[in-house]
């Protein structure tokens, strides 16, 4: 994640102290919203993103577990789900992020995240949204959710519904956002740009802004599951959906909006910011920099700080690794999987850039993308330390000198 907020208007999050190993000094956070202030990015425990079930009661367009509204076999029962929370606590990971297919259509999702809070844990859900009533985003509230992430594909209903492929959609979803805002449950709007999605952005942001929710992350496809049938930005939609979220966040800021704003899955928006930081003359375009190669990017993401539990217990590097299984917590402890180096892949990933073949072997940004989003690289090029083909920089600004950094 590259956190635009933090990094391009000094905002400073509950994450701040996990994402750059730097303490919080001007805002004070609910404790279960807090993260833990990381030694170095390299020695962080992994954020588990965990696919409690794969049962949705939406069809969306771009599911990467490509989840339909019926019951699956082999999911893990709610006692092996406590199992793993046990040792997930014990393993001192950052934070439990509970997704699907629709984790609110598993029964025991409020147990489930009731074990986890009085084990310790920092508890996320990412959900649809459309099965959250008032009571619902009571009980989020009361157990102390850090943060629920409702995913929307455009601020024009007819768009969303088309993508998430059920009539009425869109309505569902804005009732679930106005239920956590309502009442004073941390919520955020979850976008996965695409070409189409990127041309509504400004419309995103104006909703954003009149909703009152609180944050927005912005997801690069990767194309998995339905995914894979929709097409990538080319590099100039990305970069003017880029600059839009940065002249979009920018404006919030400088209105004294604190909203927090995040792109994910593409590591080189990293670079994109600094350069764009550095030709304004932003005064903390060096901060920003030094900021950027603590966390180290893809360096440091899928496979070191993101793991990944699918529905039936498998552990991948990240949710869009499935094609690749490294073992499963009804086998072995999910701690004990994740520091097994035996496997090639596994081992790579703990320290890939030597690795790195093609345009990310020899940029000039590696320190601070570290390479990208393997698991897109894998899928669209069959090789795993392949360049990523969602990088946006042009040719001249990854192998520019070193001296035109100065």
């Amino acid at each position: 994640m590259i956190d635009i907020s933090v990094l391009y208007t000094g905002l400073e999050t509950p994450s701040t102290p996990h994402r750059y190993g730097r303490a919080i000094t001007q805002i004070d956070p609910p404790e279960h919203q807090r993260m833990q202030q990381a030694r170095s990015a390299k020695e962080r425990r992994p954020i588990v993103v965990w696919n409690l079930t794969r049962t949705c009661n939406l069809k969306c367009q771009h599911c990467y577990t490509d989840s339909e509204n019926k019951r699956y076999e082999g999911e893990l029962t709610t006692d092996e789900c406590k199992t793993v929370l046990d040792d997930l606590a014990e393993f001192k990971v950052p934070a439990v992020l509970f997704s699907g297919g629709e984790p609110l259509s598993r029964p025991d999702v409020f147990e489930l995240a009731a074990y986890a809070r009085e084990r310790g844990l920092h508890v996320v859900l990412s959900t649809n949204g459309t099965l959250i009533d008032r009571e619902t985003a009571q009980r989020l509230k009361d157990l102390k959710f850090a943060y629920v992430g409702i995913s929307l594909d455009s601020a024009f209903p007819e768009v969303h519904d088309r993508f998430r492929g059920v009539p009425g959609a869109f309505d569902r979803t804005m009732k679930g956002f106005r239920h956590c805002v309502d009442v004073g449950q941390k919520v955020g709007l979850r976008l996965t740009l695409t070409r189409e999605t990127c041309e509504n952005l400004d419309h995103l942001f104006d909703l954003i802004e009149r909703e009152g929710i609180h944050r927005a992350c912005f997801y690069h496809l990767c194309p998995s599951g339905r995914g894979k049938d929709l097409y990538r930005m080319d590099p100039e939609q990305s970069r003017r959906a880029i600059d839009t979220i940065l002249d979009r966040t920018r404006d919030l800021n400088e209105r004294g909006k604190n909203v927090e704003i995040l792109t994910v899955d593409n590591h080189c928006d990293a670079p994109y910011l600094y350069q764009r930081m550095l030709a304004e003359d932003h005064p903390r375009a060096r901060q920003v920099k030094e900021m950027l190669e603590w966390n180290g990017g893809g360096r440091y993401s899928s496979g070191v700080g993101i793991s990944n539990i699918d529905f039936n217990g498998n552990v991948h590097s990240d949710q869009f690794s499935m094609f690749r299984t490294f073992g499963n917590v009804r086998d072995r402890k999910f701690s004990e999987i994740w520091q097994d180096e035996s496997d090639p892949i596994m081992a790579g990933l703990k320290e890939r850039l030597d690795l790195l073949n093609g345009r990310c072997a020899d940029c000039r940004f590696l320190r601070m993308c570290g390479g990208g989003l393997r698991a897109r690289a894998e899928v669209v090029t069959g090789d795993p330390w392949a360049s990523d083909p969602g990088c946006y920089l042009s040719d001249a600004e990854i192998f520019e000198t070193a001296e035109a950094m100065a």
